[in-house]
């Protein structure tokens, strides 16, 4: 592994374990086994390092999503697909907790530096896509646009509000069965159905 790889794999290690803000350059370079020069030499600075860091973590936090929403293996007997798509992703808020935790470092990133704005909605646009073909178990490639703004947008919103809450409070955070609860209170007119429309077609 060369110097520059190993600073990105040193400065992810930092990033993960005390956060973008208090990652210092001695931290990175103690973490990569390389001198402090060669951060600025690779990356030019410390921020820079950190933002491409950050951006690999985000990566690695959609394909966690990605593992989570799939559904392919079939939910549980004596239950529904959208409520064995939530309990595999309540696990992943544990076992990806600091990937989770990055998530929400990215988020408040990217309303200072138009830089991670930029690289963060690419992710969002792809994540409400994902997120409405899972929740619809349509192919993703054939929904139209409102249907990704609406069941998207939405259903985005439902994970990263659970998700905050079960990391800050994980003892009273939701779980699979209060998350269908709350939509059927919701939606008094028809509880059984969390997506009752087709999904969209282009």
């Amino acid at each position: 592994m060369g110097n520059r790889e190993a600073l990105l794999q040193g400065a992810r290690a930092c990033l993960l374990d005390k956060g973008f803000e208090r990652t210092t350059v001695r931290d990175i370079a103690t973490a990569a086994g390389v001198s402090m020069a060669a951060i600025g030499y690779h990356y030019g600075s410390r921020e820079a390092l950190l933002n491409a860091a950050l951006y690999a973590a985000m990566d690695e936090w959609g394909y966690a999503v990605q593992r989570a929403m799939g559904t392919h293996a079939g939910p549980p007997e004596g239950t529904s697909g959208y409520e064995a798509m939530w309990s595999r992703m309540i696990a992943s808020f544990e076992a990806d907790r600091t990937l989770w935790v990055a998530s929400i470092e990215a988020f408040l990133r990217a309303v200072r530096s138009p830089e991670s704005r930029e690289h963060l909605l690419t992710g969002m646009r792809q994540a409400r896509r994902g997120q409405a073909a899972a929740v619809l178990d349509a192919d993703i490639d054939h929904l139209d646009d409102p249907t990704v703004r609406t069941v998207g947008s939405v259903q985005l919103a439902l994970l990263t509000g659970t998700m905050m809450q079960w990391l800050i409070y994980p003892d009273n955070a939701p779980s699979e069965q209060d998350i269908l609860d709350g939509l059927g209170a919701l939606n008094p007119s028809d509880p059984t159905q969390v997506a009752a429309s087709p999904p969209g077609r282009e």
